[in-house]
């Protein structure tokens, strides 16, 4: 019988196809449905949002998340999470922060380049930047995290365009536990209202919008 998360993803992925999107993402833990979504150039607050209400109404209507939970749809941001091969592949080339698992022996926290994937050994080759320019062969069994990182560059001048031509992380969360009931009894799915983000010094930007 198909897992959870394979039953989303079943479910998810033609759904964010008919908007336009791609899905980047999917990850179902503590309650949360988290689902990660991209398209060239980046989605905006609106795409995500009428993908998070299609996604919401269907999900309603398939008996596969147990209990209640948080539906979340956000753009990846600036720095993504690699997780699958497919991220690994998109990833080559860039630059990326690992955390490998405690029985590795040596440092644990490492960052470089992202140089090469291999699918058929199941592992990675990152240029490292300390000690700068050696090369280390990484089976993703070994990594606990990676992430892309983003290189901010030198604050532009007032007149130049700012460095908001990166867009930033985008989030829409509806809460799944108790569907709002209009005066007829009609049950609806609320209208996302924006709120303040969580703020993190290390993280990139984000807007959140919830319902």
């Amino acid at each position: 019988m198909p897992t959870v998360l394979e039953q989303l993803q079943t479910i998810i992925e033609p759904l964010l196809v008919s908007h336009g999107l791609e899905l980047f993402d999917l990850d179902y833990a503590g309650g949360r449905v988290i689902v990660t979504v991209d398209r060239p150039g980046g989605p905006d607050v609106g795409s995500i949002t009428d993908a998070t209400k299609t996604i919401s109404r269907t999900l309603d209507g398939h008996d596969v998340v147990p209990g209640h939970y948080t539906l979340e749809v956000s753009s990846p941001g600036l720095e993504r999470p690699l997780r699958t091969p497919a991220h690994y592949t998109w990833a080559v080339t860039r630059a990326v922060k690992l955390k490998l698992i405690p029985t590795v022996d040596g440092d644990r926290r490492l960052a470089g380049t992202l140089a090469a994937y291999n699918a058929d050994a199941a592992t990675i080759t990152v240029v490292l930047d300390e000690p700068a320019g050696e090369e280390r062969t990484i089976p993703l069994a070994d990594i606990d995290k990676a992430r892309t990182v983003f290189a901010w560059g030198a604050v532009p001048k007032p007149e130049s365009p700012s460095k908001a031509n990166t867009a930033p992380k985008a989030t829409v969360a509806i809460n799944k536990s108790e569907p709002a009931n209009d005066q007829d009894g009609k049950a609806h799915t609320p209208s996302p209202a924006s709120t303040p983000a969580d703020t993190d010094p290390d993280a990139t930007p984000e807007k959140r919008v919830t319902a």
